[in-house]
């Protein structure tokens, strides 16, 4: 049997959608299209977002909760401020993307989180020259390492992009300050594989929690800082590359990085030392610190190597379930 409508006949094929069937009407509706991963990416996405409304039997109010909190974190993005990647970050998914796409090998350096701080206007310096500017407030730090293949061979030519906070716990896109790019630079490695630069140590400090997110944090009873770090992308065109960094073994924020990104293997000691031929050679200026109720010249040094892997064939994404 059919009915009249304004636009016409409605076949009585017409399907009444129910809480049992609306998952593959909507799936068959949005898959209809020849790209085999969008349309698995798509059909996946639907069938999990509907078996979690079902499962926890989603209430309006709280409906209406999410789709008011997804539109505070859009409206709180700005080219400076990716709210939907730290969203991303402190939910665990971007620590899980990562883990997924990590080409590294057990023989090769572990990677971590890119964070939502990168930025591709970072210049490329000569090895030896400072990340940081005059107005840079921070303690001097010499960061120096190699770039290694698996067979423990320094790599020539590889490029290092370094970026940090200031002594302060601030990034450059943070702070109105900084009218360019600062604590941040590329370098390119020398025959044996070495890099060498002049920075200032980093700090603990709290990832942008004034707005969505950080109403997150707050209702997990989260603590938003992360411990002190550095972030490395490394990259060859006969390598695979590599976004990783390294946190300082002193902060008490290892275990509670808000944004899962810290690992055994990439937690280091940031060493003092006052060394005055090593300042020499790097050409670092030492500075006074307290210790032991003793005034002491020095500077602090981060060594670290990092090992790449070759590049191999592109995988295959995944179209289906086996």
């Amino acid at each position: 049997m059919s009915f009249q409508d304004s636009g016409g006949v409605v076949s009585d094929s017409l399907e009444d959608l129910t809480i049992d069937n609306i998952t593959s009407h909507v799936i068959h509706m949005s898959t209809q299209i020849d790209d085999a991963r969008v349309k698995h990416l798509t059909t996946k996405l639907i069938q999990y977002l509907h078996d979690y409304v079902r499962d926890v039997q989603l209430q309006t109010d709280e409906w209406e909760v999410a789709w008011k909190f997804l539109t505070q974190v859009g409206q709180t993005c700005t080219p400076e401020r990716q709210e939907f990647v730290l969203l991303s970050d402190v939910l665990g998914v971007s620590a899980l993307v990562d883990a997924i796409n990590s080409k590294q090998t057990a023989a090769a350096t572990e990677s971590s989180v890119l964070g939502p701080f990168f930025n591709e206007a970072s210049k490329v310096f000569e090895n030896g020259q400072s990340i940081t500017s005059n107005e840079v407030v921070g303690e001097p730090m010499l960061i120096r390492g190699r770039i290694l293949n698996t067979a423990g061979k320094g790599i020539q030519d590889v490029l290092v992009d370094i970026w940090e906070t200031d002594g302060n716990g601030f990034y450059d896109m943070q702070d109105p300050e900084y009218n360019e790019p600062d604590c941040r630079g590329k370098f390119v490695t020398d025959h044996d594989g070495r890099f060498f630069l002049k920075a200032v140590k980093p700090v603990d400090y709290p990832i942008p929690n004034d707005g969505p997110v950080g109403q997150i944090l707050r209702l997990f009873n989260r603590d938003c800082r992360r411990p002190a770090h550095v972030h490395y992308m490394i990259t060859h065109p006969e390598y695979e590359k590599l976004v990783t960094a390294v946190y300082l073994s002193e902060s008490q924020f290892i275990l509670e990085d808000p944004v899962f990104g810290t690992k055994k293997s990439l937690v280091v000691d940031c060493t003092w030392t006052e060394d005055e031929a090593l300042a020499k050679v790097y050409q670092i200026s030492p500075f006074e610190r307290d210790i032991d109720n003793e005034t002491r010249r020095g500077f602090w040094l981060l060594d670290r190597d990092f090992v790449i892997v070759q590049k191999t064939s592109q995988e295959n994404r995944k179209t289906f379930d086996p």
